[in-house]
């Protein structure tokens, strides 16, 4: 081993491969122009060039590649939504993730450790049960287990905290996490190798519409033509859409989550408790993460605040009081493009051409894969909505058809 390593070293040819390509300058006009460098983003472009054909892509990132939402959530990955709608696209997106490490050839980490979600009241215990059923028909492995089950599966957790002792849970076998930044280099890897280009630091400026049809997008490096655009910039989504003269349902809030110093294992599954507005996981590294509601204030900034720190601690020692004695390392905040009904906003827009992929709020690392590839389907098809995303659409506010996910959340937000 010694000397292979030696001789890997020494090779005229190492570095072997190399992730991306160097920078280069914009081409005066591409066939699809992706604005968004996270993981949506690069999800599109990469089934675009893989199982459409379409090489001559675009994808613009204001600041570096996925560096956005992408490098700034928790890393979770699930289905156990409300709607049917939502549970069928989730789904879809979890057996997905499943195998992209083989898909890339490149180790996105993924861990399936199971969700527990904690019911504290006996209308939470009805709402859980709808939840189960829905899952379970739509294929998710989700079920409702009682107090010792729950004690057996997480044996440190507090199941009687202050005034809301635990009655029941929700148990989601299909909850997972993965790495984040490893998903995003993964699909613009790939996609790279396929002839995408992959422009960072490209700020989109303007958007140019003629005569009712996307024709060109201005940008800080120069303007550039293009057959179509799809919008994917997470918590931007609204201003983007503003740029191309389209009226948004979104508001955008911070939504900050924090990390302890390492422990040695003791949890597992993911936890979380709406009634108490806090999600706790152990990463591999043995960090602990601690995740809750959004701010309840719109605001377009990544600033942790002292107030959200105090609260969401407070409700975390409540599940786990021997982290009352836990360091902590991080916080940090993403910003989150929430809708009226707390679902996605996918496909068509007023605008000819322009493809919308926005709405998300605080679910969008676990809808990677299959917002690429049904994105993808969409641009390819010259506009033909794919039936796992026609619930979505942006004309759904006007037509009073919404998805309402409102309560699906690990947190209430």
């Amino acid at each position: 081993m010694p000397f292979n390593l030696l001789k890997y070293g020494l090779s005229s040819e190492y570095p072997v491969d190399v992730d991306l390509p160097a920078p280069k300058e914009l081409k005066p006009a591409y066939d699809v122009v992706i604005i968004g460098g996270g993981g949506h983003g690069l999800a599109t472009a990469y089934y675009l060039s893989r199982y459409h054909g379409i090489n001559n892509i675009a994808v613009l990132e204001k600041s570096y590649l996925g560096g956005g939402n992408t490098a700034r959530n928790t890393a979770v990955i699930r289905s156990n939504y409300l709607t049917s709608e939502g549970v069928k696209f989730y789904a879809e997106s979890v057996k997905m993730f499943q195998g992209l490490s083989n898909e890339f050839d490149f180790n996105i980490m993924y861990s399936e450790r199971g969700q527990l979600t904690l019911a504290h009241t006996d209308a939470t215990v009805r709402a859980f049960r709808q939840r189960a059923e829905v899952n379970k028909h739509f294929g998710g492995r989700t079920e409702m287990i009682d107090r010792q089950q729950i004690r057996e599966l997480v044996p440190t957790l507090n199941l009687d905290p202050g005034h809301l002792p635990v009655l029941a849970g929700l148990w989601h076998l299909d909850g997972a996490t993965a790495r984040h930044d490893a998903v995003a280099w993964g699909y613009a890897k790939q996609a790279a190798k396929r002839g995408v280009e992959i422009h960072q630091l490209t700020e989109v400026q303007e958007l140019v519409i003629e005569n009712g049809t996307i024709s060109a997008v201005k940008t800080n490096r120069g303007t550039v033509r293009c057959g179509c655009v799809v919008q994917a910039v997470a918590g931007m989504s609204s201003q983007m859409m503003k740029k191309a003269g389209i009226r948004s349902p979104i508001q955008t809030f911070p939504l900050q989550a924090m990390v302890t110093q390492p422990f040695k294992p003791f949890l597992d599954p993911l936890v979380s408790s709406s009634a108490l507005h806090c999600y706790v996981q152990q990463t591999g590294r043995g960090e602990v993460v601690f995740g809750g509601g959004s701010d309840p204030y719109p605001l377009f900034n990544t600033r942790s605040t002292l107030d959200l720190k105090e609260s969401l601690l407070a409700h975390a020692i409540e599940m786990f009081p021997f982290l009352a004695n836990a360091k902590l390392m991080r916080q940090w905040a993403g910003i989150t493009d929430m809708t009226p009904d707390y679902s996605p906003i996918m496909g068509l827009s007023p605008v000819k051409n322009y493809y919308l992929d926005a709405g998300w709020g605080t679910w969008g690392f676990k809808s990677t894969p299959i917002c690429g590839k049904t994105m993808a389907e969409l641009v390819a098809s010259g506009g033909k909505v794919p039936d796992l995303i026609k619930p979505f659409g942006l004309e759904r506010f006007s037509t009073f058809a919404q998805v309402n996910e409102m309560g699906a959340t690990a947190a209430s937000h």
